[in-house]
C-alpha cells in the first residue's frame, strides 16, 4: 500500500501533504466533524482542501446525480454499476482534487473513501471482496489516507 506522500513511512523528500478520509455511516457526524476540523487546521495556518464522495469534481457530481437521482419508476443501479460509479468519481477526485493539493502541502479531508465501498457494495451489496478491492487500486492508482476516522454511531 502507498500513503497519501506515495513514499510509505520513508523520509519525505518533497512537499507531501496529509491525507484523512472519514467514514461511518449516514448521519454519523461525518461533514460536521469535517468543517470543525477544516476551520481549525486553517486556523493554524494550514492550507486545507475538503472532499466528498461521490463527487467533489464537476464530474463526480454528475456521476453523483446519476447514483442518487433515480426517480420511483427507474431501475435503480445493479451493484456493479454503483461500484463503477464511485469508482469512476473517485478516479476523477483523486487525480483532479487530492493528489495536486497533497502535492502543494495541503491536508485533504475526505467525506468517504475505498472504506465506504468496501462496507457498501462488498458487505452490503455482496460483490467479491477481490472485485472491489481491484476496482479501488484502479480508481486510487494506489493512494490511500494516512489516517481514517471512523465515526460510529448508535442507529437510534
Amino acid at each position: 500500500m502507498t500513503s497519501a506522500s506515495g513514499q510509505g513511512s520513508s523520509p519525505r523528500s518533497v512537499p507531501s501533504g496529509v491525507f484523512v478520509a472519514l467514514e461511518g455511516g449516514e448521519g454519523a457526524g461525518k461533514s460536521t466533524q469535517i468543517e470543525a476540523l477544516a476551520r481549525a487546521l486553517q486556523r493554524d495556518g494550514h492550507e486545507v482542501v475538503t472532499c466528498r464522495e461521490p463527487g467533489g469534481t464537476r464530474v463526480g457530481e454528475r456521476l453523483r446525480e446519476a447514483l442518487f437521482a433515480t426517480t420511483d419508476d427507474e431501475t435503480p443501479p445493479t451493484p456493479e454499476t454503483e461500484l463503477l460509479i464511485f469508482n469512476a468519481a473517485r478516479a476523477q477526485l483523486v487525480r483532479e482534487v487530492i493528489q495536486p493539493a497533497l502535492g502543494r502541502g495541503a491536508v485533504v479531508l475526505c467525506d468517504r473513501f475505498t472504506g465506504s465501498t468496501v462496507a457498501y457494495q462488498h458487505y452490503g451489496r455482496g460483490i467479491p471482496r477481490h472485485v472491489v478491492d481491484a476496482a479501488n487500486a484502479v480508481a486510487t492508482g494506489g493512494l490511500q489516507p494516512d489516517l481514517v476516522v471512523l465515526l460510529q454511531l448508535d442507529p437510534s
